[in-house]
């Protein structure tokens, strides 16, 4: 969520919530936070179980059954429980979380200045999230629909088209926004957890054997027995935790409590409790007779309202990873890491609800080709983890170095907590390894991509900055020879955009050796995105008197926030600033890159920037300026 002028918070989930707030937060979490991990069980088990439909799957004998229920429980209970729900959630950036949120939190020296290795991480981390948002809604939503088959191998041929009917369906409404629906999401939900729970336990009642699962011993002894395809089948394992990191990136929206209180009440048992089912499952069925678990718990007509709740579980889960993706384009818009890109705002009454057609467009075209491309869940889960467990590492260790550099923390009582977290983090990872030439390489391809866009970015707007930067001349000089020259003043306000809060921005220069005029009053607005996603707003605006009606404007904005700049400006009336929106003309640089210079960045880089810079949206959409107050000022830049 993000306020639209600095100091102008956003409303975060109180510390302390009423009983009735409580509820109802959670309520909500339920449907945003653990849609992702809450439609794992669509596939998860299958892909470890299904012998011998599955490939990869081991053969369900009573040992490997109940080995690979407790490496899914222990999985869930030190990822998400320890991991997250106890430690990364105490790493909040005045309230709000996300990998790059954590990155924000490292100090200066920790974090090195540019673009160090923290950032470098936090990037690659935000870049899979990208891949994770295009096959998401691909293997939920098939998964969802798959259940068709199960109930008659007639209607196997529509899953398909159904399936491809659903996902454009889902990505077009994007633009009406989800205010309205988003409501009775985690209404959804909750009945979706709760059938996965009764389920679960009929088939538990059947063959209550399958709860010595509960011991750690049966994982241990199953990686021991099976060797390397034992290790291998944890890349299928990790599908249960899938998700797990949205408890983190959506703290901001519902706050720490809220999301535990959903956890332990409704999620874990349902989860579990539905694992277990499908575990029993497997015990009483002969072995080589189960192809797809979760369906196969129900029988007869009661298989259609499973696929329908199943199916909308699957469009919860698809809604919060684009939401997700909507929201992270907009901090790395905001933190200068990518171009301007069109943010409509959907709901009057919620920031944070936003829309970006561009990363609508990209997610869908993505989702669509998966799903056409690879055809069934079970190929899509070959694709599916790498780019979760490369985002859990880096959360570990950017813990770890926020731990250590910011709060103090001891490496004694570090170490221990990392030696517990890290492996389980590094045999995920080394397990999915295998998955990439499967379809692994999918999202750490457009991860990569992700990353190679933000950092040529990040970097061409630095060195742009410094070679105009380079052009602009002192305060003091501009003063005297201003007074020298007696220059001709006209009414109104003028406001210049510049990156630097020093010295006289070039576009006023060329503004005013062309035109041999400025206004009455002229203000040099800069705004600067601090790493918090809230700036207050006794710090967020400074007004320095000048001289010869000059002001300089300094605006900070957090990564949340929105760069309103009529509404900045509105805010230092009292300071002197008359702003009035009929005389007030703002004047933008616009930059014609040179790719000839001589510049230290490779060529390709060069061009990749200035395709960015010609495709970025116009200044005058991003800072919500009036279109009819605008005048731009060629300025020739050589790279």
């Amino acid at each position: 969520m993000s306020s639209p002028v600095p100091g102008a918070h956003a409303a975060h989930p109180s510390a302390s919530p009423s009983r009735s707030e409580l509820v109802a937060l959670s309520l909500a979490a339920l449907g945003v936070v653990y849609g992702d991990i809450g439609t794992s069980p669509l596939y998860s088990l299958k892909e470890c179980l299904a012998y011998p439909f599955i490939k990869h799957a081991v053969r369900p004998e009573p040992d490997a059954v109940l080995g690979v229920l407790s490496l899914v429980l222990w999985s869930l209970l030190l990822v998400v429980v320890v991991k997250y729900l106890t430690f990364v959630l105490q790493a909040d950036n005045k309230g709000e979380g996300g990998i790059l949120a954590l990155a924000a939190l490292l100090p200066p020296k920790a974090a090195k200045a540019g673009l160090g290795v923290a950032t470098l991480a936090a990037l690659l981390g935000g870049g899979l999230l990208y891949g994770d948002g295009i096959i998401t809604p691909a293997i939920s939503v098939l998964g969802a629909i798959e259940g068709l088959a199960v109930a008659t191998d007639a209607l196997e041929p529509a899953v398909m088209p159904i399936s491809i009917a659903i996902l454009i369906g889902l990505f077009v409404v994007q633009r009406h926004g989800t205010h309205a629906i988003g409501k009775i999401f985690g209404w959804i939900m909750l009945v979706w957890f709760v059938v996965l729970g009764v389920e679960g336990v009929l088939w538990v009642v059947k063959e209550p054997s399958v709860m010595r699962a509960l011991s750690p011993v049966y994982g241990v002894r199953f990686l021991l027995d099976h060797g390397t395809h034992g290790f291998l089948l944890l890349g299928s394992v990790v599908l249960v935790v899938t998700g797990g990191e949205a408890l983190y990136a959506d703290m901001g929206h519902f706050g720490r409590k809220p999301i535990r209180v959903a956890w332990y009440t409704v999620v874990l048992p349902g989860l579990v409790l539905n694992y277990f089912g499908q575990g029993a499952l497997f015990l009483i069925k002969p072995i080589g007779t189960v192809e797809n678990p979760f369906f196969e718990l129900v029988s007869g007509p009661w298989i259609y309202p499973q696929v329908v709740i199943a199916t909308l579980a699957a469009i919860i889960a698809s809604q919060a990873l684009i939401s997700g993706a909507f929201s992270l384009t907009r901090q790395a818009v905001q933190l200068g890491y990518l171009p301007r890109v069109s943010v409509v705002h959907t709901s009057a009454k919620q920031e944070g609800q936003i829309y970006i057609p561009e990363v609508n467009v990209l997610l869908a075209v993505g989702t669509l080709a998966l799903v056409v491309g690879f055809g069934s869940s079970t190929r899509l889960a070959g694709a599916y983890g790498i780019a979760v467990t490369i985002t859990m590492t880096i959360t570990t260790w950017l813990f770890y170095q926020v731990a250590r550099h910011r709060w103090g923390w001891k490496r004694r009582r570090l170490v221990p907590l990392v030696l517990i977290l890290l492996p389980f983090d590094l045999a995920f990872l080394g397990a999915n390894a295998a998955k990439i030439p499967h379809g692994g390489w999918v999202p750490l391809g457009v991860g990569f991509l992700v990353v190679l866009i933000m950092t040529t970015w990040w970097r061409g707007r630095y060195e742009m900055s410094q070679s105009m930067n380079a052009g602009s001349i002192p305060d003091d000089l501009f003063f005297a020879d201003l007074t020298e020259t007696r220059t001709h003043r006209v009414r109104g306000t003028a406001v210049f955009m510049t990156s630097s809060s020093e010295g006289i921005p070039n576009v006023l220069m060329h503004h005013l050796k062309h035109n041999q005029v400025l206004h009455k009053q002229v203000v040099l607005l800069s705004l600067i995105t601090e790493p918090v996603p809230f700036v207050p707003g006794n710090n967020a605006i400074e007004v320095h008197e000048l001289a010869h009606g000059f002001y300089r404007v300094i605006a900070r904005v957090g990564f949340m926030q929105s760069s309103d700049v009529p509404r900045i400006l509105a805010r230092c009336a009292p300071r002197g600033v008359d702003a009035e929106e009929m005389t007030t003309t703002y004047y933008l640089g616009r930059q014609t890159l040179l790719t000839t210079g001589r510049i230290k960045m490779a060529r390709w880089r060069k061009r990749l920037f200035s395709f960015l810079m010609k495709n970025a949206r116009p200044p005058t959409d991003f800072f919500n300026l009036p279109p009819n107050r605008v005048v731009e000022l060629g300025v020739q830049i050589e790279m």
